[in-house]
C-alpha cells in the first residue's frame, strides 16, 4: 500500500525542515561508533576491572575480551510505583537470557520514576514535567561508561519513557531495546471511579468510599489500566518499533512477559556492534517513525502529554516536529479505538478485542503510517502479529482478521471518527491543543465567561460558595513550564464533569497541562506564550466572553481589539507555594523552552547545533513553516 499523499506531505515537511540538524545528528552516531565498534577495547586496564570488578568469574572472564556483547540496564524500577514494581525482577532474567545467549548485561544505572497519579494536585507536581529531563540525564550518566555494545531501558509510565528516549538518542550509535512492565489486571469501571470522584465533588459520596473506589482501580502490580500517558508511551514505542511487537499489554503475572523480557535481551545482543545485525537507535528514529508515532497516538486517542514529550524526542533525534504537523496528522488518521477516556474499555480489554497488532496493520494498509526498519527484523510488518507462547517458546500469530469488539476497536473502513484524537487551535489568546476524542461532539465548542483565577484551587472554592456562573471558562493561568513546571491539572475534572453532567456548558482554557486520562469536557490546553511570559492568557479579566470551536480549531478572546491591545498582562496572584524541592529546579524553570518546543529544560541534539531552538525567548512553530516553502 502506498503512503496517504498528507502523510507523506508532512513526513517531507519534517525531514526538509530538520536537514542541517538531522544530518549533523547522524554525522555525531557515525564519529562515536566509527571511535571503536566495541568500545571498552579502549579502555584502561583500571578501568575496565572498576568495571567489572563485582561480576562472577564467568562474566568476568568474558568481559576480559572483546568479543562478548555486554548490555547495559537502565531502569527505572522502584516498588512504591505499581507500573515499576515489577522491574525489580528483570536485571535477573535480563542476565540469564544474556549468558545463555553467550552475552553478558550489567545493570548501568537506575534513573527516578515519580507518578502523577500520587503527586496529583500536590507541590510535588511543579517536579513532574522536569523529571523528564532528569530522567535523560540520568540515563546519559548510566552509559557514560563505555561498557556496553547495546542497551535495554525499563520504563512505563508518563515522563519515564520519554526522559529514557531522549537519553537513548543521545549514545544514538548504542542499538536500544525497551522492555515494558505490563499493565496490571482489570479493577472496578473507569465509568465506575469516575462516577464516584463526581459524586464526592458533588459532597455527595465520603471519603471512605471515595478511597475504597481508588484502591479497587488501583489494586495491584502494573500500569494502570486507562488509556493515559503510560499506556500511550507503549503504544508510541511499540509504533516506532523500538520494542518487540505485541509487547506493551501482556500483565506482569502472565508466562508470556517473561518470555518476552528473555526474548528482548537476546535480541539486543543481535542487534549491538557484535552481533550479525547492527541496529543502532538514533539510526532508527528518523521522521518516519517520528510519524508513525504521531498516527497511532491519533488512531488511538492517546494523552496530550506527548503534544510536548514527542517534540522534545524528535529534538533529541536531529528532528523538528511541530504543533502543526500533529494537527496535520490528525485531521487525515481516523479514530480507530475508544478505550477509557475516549470509551469504557480499559487497556486490558482493547488488547483483547486486537490491540495494537490490529490497529498497526489497519493504518499500514491505509497508507497511514510508514513500513520502516525497527529492532524487528522484518520491520514495521512485524507489529501487525501477536506474541504466543506456543510449547513454552515464543511465537507470533497474524492480529486478527476482524476486531473482537467493534466498541473497542474499529477498522479503518468504519473508525469511530474520520478525525484523530487531537485538534490544535489557534487564535488570539496564542496557541494550545485540545482532546477531542474523549468530548462528546455536542460540547466541543462554547462561548462563554471567564471565570480567571491562578490557584486551581479557588474553583472549587468558588463552586462550594455558590459564586459559579451558570456557564463559564475557567481559565488557570500561571501554570506553564516557566511559572511552576506546568502541573497537571486532573484535580478540576471532577468539579467539571460535574457541572457539565448537570447541563452546563463548561470549559478549561490554561497553559497548564491535564492529565492524559483527562476528557469529557472541553479543555484547551499547553497555551503558549504562557502567562509567565506576559503571553495573551495574562491579559484576560473576569467576565470577558471566550470562544473555544475544537472542530474549527478557534480559541479567542472576543475583547475589542483596541481594548485588547491596551491591556496589561495582569501579575499572578496565587500564593507562594510550598518549597517540596521546587529551589533545586530554579534553573530549569528560567531556561524551560515553551511547551510548543517540547518544554525541554536541558539542551537536546547536536550539540553544535544548540541554537536552533533558543531557549532565552519565546518562538511560534510557525517559523520553521516558514521555512519550509
Amino acid at each position: 500500500m502506498s503512503i496517504h499523499p498528507k502523510i507523506e506531505e508532512v513526513t517531507a515537511r519534517i525531514r526538509r525542515r530538520s536537514t542541517q540538524l538531522r544530518a549533523a545528528y547522524l554525522q555525531g552516531i557515525a564519529a562515536a561508533d566509527g571511535q571503536q565498534r566495541v568500545h571498552r577495547a579502549a579502555l584502561s586496564c583500571g578501568n575496565l576491572a572498576h568495571g567489572f570488578a563485582a561480576c562472577g568469574p564467568d562474566d568476568k572472564s568474558r568481559l576480559r575480551g572483546d568479543a562478548t556483547p555486554n548490555l547495559g540496564i537502565v531502569t527505572a524500577y522502584n516498588d512504591m510505583l505499581s507500573a515499576h514494581q515489577p522491574f525489580e525482577h528483570f536485571p535477573a532474567i535480563i542476565r540469564d537470557a544474556a549468558r545463555a545467549a553467550g552475552g553478558t548485561a550489567q545493570v548501568a544505572g537506575g534513573v527516578p520514576a515519580m507518578c502523577d497519579g500520587v503527586t496529583q494536585g500536590r507541590p510535588g507536581m511543579e517536579l513532574s514535567l522536569f523529571s523528564r529531563d532528569v530522567i535523560a540525564q540520568a540515563t546519559a550518566i548510566a552509559l557514560s561508561h563505555d561498557m556496553f555494545d547495546a542497551a535495554l531501558y525499563l520504563g512505563v509510565c508518563d515522563k519515564i519513557v520519554p526522559g529514557l528516549l531522549i537519553g537513548a538518542l543521545a549514545f544514538g550509535h548504542l542499538p536500544a531495546v525497551f522492555v515494558p512492565a505490563g499493565p496490571m489486571t482489570p479493577g472496578i469501571p473507569n465509568k465506575q471511579k469516575a462516577e464516584v470522584r463526581e459524586r464526592y465533588a458533588a459532597g455527595k459520596a465520603t471519603r471512605e468510599e471515595l478511597l475504597a473506589s481508588e484502591a479497587a482501580s488501583y489494586h495491584g502490580a502494573g500500569t494502570c489500566t486507562f488509556y493515559g500517558t503510560a499506556n500511550s508511551n507503549q503504544v508510541l514505542l511499540e509504533a516506532m518499533g523500538l520494542q518487540l511487537p505485541g509487547t506493551s499489554f501482556v500483565n506482569p503475572e502472565q508466562p508470556l512477559r517473561e518470555t518476552l523480557t528473555r526474548a528482548s535481551a537476546e535480541r539486543a545482543l543481535q542487534m549491538s556492534a557484535l552481533g550479525d545485525d547492527y541496529r543502532p537507535i538514533g539510526q532508527l528514529v528518523d521522521e518516519r517513525a517520528i510519524v508513525n508515532a504521531i498516527a497511532a497516538l491519533m488512531a488511538t486517542g492517546g494523552s496530550t502529554n506527548h503534544t510536548i514529550h514527542w517534540l522534545a524526542v524528535a529534538r533529541a533525534a536531529g528532528i523538528l516536529l511541530t504543533w502543526d504537523d500533529i494537527d496535520t496528522i490528525s485531521q487525515n488518521v481516523p479514530l480507530l479505538a475508544r478505550v477509557y477516556p475516549n470509551g469504557d474499555a480499559d487497556v486490558n480489554r482493547f488488547h483483547a478485542a486486537g490491540g495494537t497488532a490490529f490497529v498497526f496493520r489497519e493504518l499500514l494498509d491505509a497508507g497511514l503510517m510508514h513500513d520502516l526498519k525497527t529492532i524487528a527484523a522484518d520491520g514495521m510488518r512485524a507489529f501487525t502479529r501477536e506474541p504466543r507462547l506456543l510449547d513454552g517458546k515464543l511465537g507470533y500469530a497474524d492480529a486478527a482478521a476482524q476486531s473482537a469488539d467493534e466498541n473497542v476497536v474499529r477498522p479503518a473502513s468504519n473508525p469511530f471518527e474520520a478525525q484523530g484524537g487531537l485538534r490544535l487551535l489557534r487564535g488570539n489568546l496564542g496557541r494550545s491543543l485540545i482532546k477531542i476524542s474523549a468530548v462528546k461532539p455536542e460540547h466541543r465548542s462554547i462561548e462563554a465567561p471567564a471565570v480567571v483565577i491562578d490557584d486551581p484551587k479557588v474553583l472549587n472554592k468558588l463552586h462550594k460558595e455558590n459564586l459559579l456562573p451558570q456557564d463559564f471558562v475557567a481559565v488557570v493561568r500561571y501554570q506553564g513550564p516557566r511559572a511552576n513546571g506546568m502541573p497537571e491539572l486532573h484535580s478540576l475534572a471532577p468539579l467539571l464533569g460535574l457541572l457539565q453532567n448537570q447541563g452546563r456548558r463548561v470549559a478549561l482554557v490554561t497553559d497548564g497541562r491535564m492529565s492524559g486520562a483527562s476528557g469529557k469536557f472541553p479543555a484547551a490546553i499547553h497555551l503558549t506564550p504562557e502567562a509567565h511570559d506576559s503571553g495573551p492568557i495574562a491579559r484576560l479579566r473576569e467576565g470577558d466572553v471566550i470562544r473555544l470551536d475544537a472542530e474549527a480549531g478557534v480559541l479567542e478572546a472576543l475583547v475589542d481589539a483596541d481594548e485588547w491591545n491596551a491591556r496589561e498582562a495582569a501579575a499572578n496572584t496565587a500564593p507562594a507555594p510550598l518549597d517540596m524541592g521546587r529551589n533545586l529546579f530554579a534553573f530549569n524553570r528560567r531556561h524551560v523552552a515553551p511547551a510548543d518546543q517540547g518544554a525541554l529544560s536541558i539542551s537536546c541534539g547536536p550539540p553544535s547545533h544548540e541554537d536552533v531552538w533558543d531557549y532565552s525567548n519565546d518562538h511560534s512553530a510557525n517559523e520553521y513553516q516558514t521555512n519550509d516553502a
